[in-house]
């Protein structure tokens, strides 16, 4: 059981910010609508996928990441 807390912590870490990032993305404007983000609209179809968005994101939690185990 010793070498379990130490996980749990940083998953419990982890938990926190997503969910502290979660509550403060409505006052982000610029989240989710960058430059390379993907929306199409037709007639009666609609697609989003935000590309640049999601490797913005994907940079930020490899370099937080990075820096922990640092």
């Amino acid at each position: 059981m010793n070498g379990m807390g130490r996980p749990l912590v940083i998953m419990g870490l982890i938990l926190v910010t997503a969910g502290l990032l979660l509550s403060i993305s409505p006052r982000l404007p610029w989240l989710g609508r960058l430059p390379g983000d993907i929306f199409i609209k037709r007639e009666h179809f609609s697609f989003y996928f935000p590309l640049a968005t999601c490797i913005l994101i994907s940079a930020i939690l490899s370099l937080i990441l990075w820096l922990i185990r640092r």
